[in-house]
């Protein structure tokens, strides 16, 4: 379901409970009709403000159209308007969220959260389905792009250290993705990592590969992600903005995991492939020795 139908489908169980309503709950659906996009980052208590009414009030309203509680129905708005925000609508919203006071905890707190929500989301099942494709495929292919690039960087450098046939697919045109993966199998893996704003050239790759029988892992925010109805193992990870940056803590815990389940399916490769790897940085220098410190 993308985000257009989410929306549409929001909008009609309002209007249809509207009739119904409460003079209350009539103020939150028009408000919530006209300014969804505001909506979204807003708290109960900020709803109830803005449209002069309780907070009691708004957490009623969630229940009486069927959402789990008003957080449940902010998901629901968030979902809508995520991907469509631009970058100075972010500034907007978090100035709003934030405000200029306690960032710092403010910022920590949130991302401590969305790595709850990932833990009590994300299925099992396919993260292990995942790490047995990725062990078990003759190439692995990695795809992420602009902020999400940062995640698959990572995934590729340390990937590099447990298998010998790992393909990081970076690019800043188009056609060079394609040229990057023209020879994806069905015996292949690739990963595609994707948060909103989701990149249209990560999307591409990953219907292409999928189109060739890979094995598609998506690591990406949400059902409605553009790569998660491509994906044979999907790995959702709870994202968000912290003003124009993407808060990408949780994706990057997944992979954390993924690279040490890997590793230890492959515990005598690594040990061997550290061990050498020892051998060379301390033949060539490649860290800086600290003092002794022990008394």
């Amino acid at each position: 379901m993308n985000n257009d139908t989410l929306k549409v489908d929001l909008i009609k169980r309002i209007e249809t409970a509207l009739p119904k309503m409460s003079k209350g709950h009539k103020l939150i659906a028009s408000f919530i009709l006209e300014h969804y996009d505001k909506a979204a980052y807003m708290t109960a208590s900020k709803l109830g403000a803005e449209v002069g009414i309780s907070e009691s009030t708004v957490v009623r309203f969630a229940d009486e159209l069927g959402f789990d509680g008003y957080p449940d129905l902010q998901h629901s708005l968030r979902e809508i308007v995520r991907n469509k925000l631009t970058t100075l609508q972010r500034i907007e919203i978090a100035n709003d969220r934030i405000g200029n006071n306690d960032i710092l905890d403010k910022v920590v707190c949130s991302d401590i959260d969305k790595l709850r929500i990932t833990l009590d989301k994300i299925n099992h099942d396919h993260f292990n389905s995942a790490v047995d494709a990725i062990v078990s495929a003759e190439n692995i292919y990695i795809v992420g792009m602009r902020s999400s690039s940062n995640l698959a960087a990572f995934m590729s450098f340390y990937f590099n250290l447990i298998f010998d046939n790992v393909k990081y697919v970076s690019s800043s045109g188009g056609s060079e993705i394609f040229e990057n993966i023209m020879r994806i199998t069905d015996k292949d893996v690739l990963i595609g990592i994707s948060f909103p704003r989701y990149s249209k050239r990560c999307i591409n790759a990953v219907q292409y590969a999928k189109s060739q029988g890979a094995h598609i892992i998506a690591l990406t925010d949400s059902n409605i992600s553009p790569i998660a109805e491509l994906a044979d193992s999907l790995l959702l990870a709870e994202s968000d903005m912290a003003s124009f940056v993407d808060s990408l803590v949780a994706p990057l815990s997944i992979i954390n995991a993924m690279i040490v389940a890997a590793g230890m399916k492959k515990k005598d490769d690594v040990s061997n492939t550290f061990k050498r790897l020892e051998e060379i940085w301390e033949e060539y220098d490649v860290y800086q020795k600290l003092p002794d410190m022990r008394i």
